[in-house]
């Protein structure tokens, strides 16, 4: 009952977290890990997957009525990065994925640095791409995203914000949000494949799903209320706290 309560207040906070800028697997994960160290991989992976899942969905539609979300250019990632999840997802048994953090720590690391030098950036809407060049970016950044999340996962929601803010010219709302979309996509696709494959714990699901959908009103209110700036500090702590966690794991085996 105790661990139940646990997971169900991580659930909420990742919940809360993600629903802004992204990083509630850096909460979810590692309890699940912790509780169930006997489980496979994937059955905790997909246990998460659907209470982010509905956490998301929350976030997408709350968004959707306070913020002009670039629907074509959501959706376009959206669908690219359905495909590359369920790639990802089926590599999770097939690849070593110790070999990615590295490299997801170094680029943590340069959006980090970037973010926090660059004091006007995602502070408001630039210009945006257009014609087929806003149509390739999305697509390769919802296929390249999508493949990664559903293969690694942990700084999906920043890595998206990124990039939408540094190449499409987003502000930190309006990129969040349309991350939110392209998140829920990967989330989906991500869950057929394990549901379909090693099972989810769906019972435990349900209950974290609720949670994580009462931590994303919560959330998605605050981004609201606070704007940008609020943002933009939350998703600098996101990413220093998951440099942190990467680059431990790095070293504590070297130690």
């Amino acid at each position: 009952m105790i661990t139940t309560g646990i997971l169900i207040a991580g659930s909420f906070l990742a919940g809360l977290v993600d629903a802004v800028v992204g990083g509630g697997g850096l909460i979810l994960i590692p309890l699940l890990l912790t509780t169930f160290p006997a489980l496979p991989i994937p059955v905790l992976f997909g246990t998460n997957k659907v209470a982010a899942a509905v956490g998301t969905t929350s976030a997408c539609v709350r968004y959707a009525r306070a913020v002009a979300i670039p629907w074509r250019t959501a959706l376009n990632a959206a669908s690219f990065a359905f495909f590359g999840s369920w790639l990802g997802a089926r590599a999770v048994s097939l690849l070593p994925k110790e070999t990615m953090k590295p490299l997801v720590l170094a680029m943590l690391i340069l959006v980090g640095i970037y973010t926090f030098i660059r004091k006007d950036f995602g502070k408001e809407t630039r210009s945006e791409l257009t014609g087929r060049t806003l149509t390739l970016a999305a697509s390769v950044v919802g296929l390249t995203i999508g493949l990664y999340d559903g293969f690694f996962g942990p700084g999906t929601g920043s890595f998206l914000i990124f990039a939408f803010i540094r190449w499409f010219g987003f502000d930190f709302l309006k990129a969040s949000a349309t991350a939110k979309v392209v998140n829920l996509a990967t989330n989906l696709a991500a869950i057929l494949f394990f549901a379909t494959h090693d099972g989810i714990m769906w019972k435990l699901a349900a209950m974290m799903a609720v949670a994580n959908l009462l931590g994303a009103l919560v959330g998605t209110h605050l981004a609201l209320k606070h704007g940008n700036g609020f943002i933009r500090w939350l998703f600098l702590g996101v990413v220093s706290i998951l440099v942190a966690k990467l680059g431990w794991e790095i070293l504590m085996p070297l130690l």
